[in-house]
């Protein structure tokens, strides 16, 4: 069981909380029929991507297999066989039709389901071809989290703010820059490059692109706080006030990636760096005081 869990990622499962956004932003939270149509939407974007993790393990068990870290995966090491890796893939996905079919209409269900065939066919093509090309690779990765915030829009008839959407693409986009470094730190010191890309990737660069990336997020998150439709939807126009917290995780993500060196796996910093939870839920419960505490 254990084996199989770690084929399908559960504590990947983190990343589709963006799913959630629409009706966090939305001043939704306290609508029964919102939450049961995220919980659907977030259920069926984790099964998806576990599908996807399943196939991309198949497609690279070669290269894992002479990867210093990658070669302990479950396909790699032998401990699950391909034929039951293709098996995992077919439930899990079926799982997620599944449960995006339980979405309460079927205007919901063709949207959501169609954001879900989008993104799946997008991540095979990624895993098969399109991520050995560098900046299309990290663009698609933090595409797929916009896809993640339409799918919960599509599920909660929230129309999310524009400024909102540009600011999901561009700190996912951050945080695979973040990631990239990484590989790039191990192919400097290894003289091998983890993906066929990273020879395309120099520290430089990287450096650049995330000094770039982390500052048009905060002015697009200002932007966010201070657009009038916002403000008169929320009923608050002080939520400029949370730009703050939004500063410091990004500085503190920075120190992370650039004096740690440790940015090579978002999910598992924002799962143990107490720092960066501390701001993540002082900067959540100012945005819900702003908003539901009148």
């Amino acid at each position: 069981m254990n084996n199989i869990l770690r084929l399908i990622r559960p504590n990947q499962w983190l990343k589709n909380v963006f799913v959630f956004i629409p009706m966090f932003f939305g001043g939704s939270l306290l609508d029964p029929g919102d939450i049961r149509a995220s919980l659907l939407t977030f259920f069926a974007f984790s099964f998806i991507a576990s599908s996807v993790y399943c196939f991309n393990d198949i497609n690279d068990v070669e290269a894992d297999r002479r990867h210093p870290v990658k070669c302990k995966r479950p396909l790699a090491s032998g401990a699950i066989s391909i034929g039951k890796a293709w098996a995992l893939m077919a439930i899990m996905l079926a799982l997620s039709v599944g449960v995006t079919a339980l979405l309460d209409s079927p205007d919901h269900m063709l949207k959501v389901g169609g954001i879900l065939l989008f993104y799946y066919v997008m991540n095979i093509c990624y895993c098969t071809k399109l991520k050995q090309y560098a900046i299309v690779d990290v663009c698609i990765i933090a595409f797929g989290f916009v896809l993640r915030v339409l799918a919960g829009s599509f599920a909660t008839d929230i129309i999310p703010s524009k400024w909102l959407v540009l600011m999901t693409f561009l700190l996912t986009l951050f945080l695979s820059l973040a990631k990239r470094r990484d590989d790039v730190i191990r192919m400097n010191e290894t003289g091998e490059p983890p993906r066929k890309n990273t020879i395309r990737y120099n520290l430089t660069f990287i450096n650049q692109a995330i000094t770039v990336t982390a500052s048009v997020t905060l002015v697009c998150y200002i932007m966010y706080t201070v657009s009038p439709e916002v403000t008169q939807r929320l009923g608050s126009d002080m939520l400029y006030l949370t730009s703050v917290f939004v500063l410091l995780g990004l500085l503190r993500y920075m120190q992370i990636t650039v004096v740690d060196k440790k940015s090579g796996d978002p999910t598992k910093t924002m799962l143990q760096d107490r720092f960066t939870q501390l701001v993540v839920i002082a900067w959540a419960l100012t945005f819900l005081a702003l908003i539901y505490i009148k």
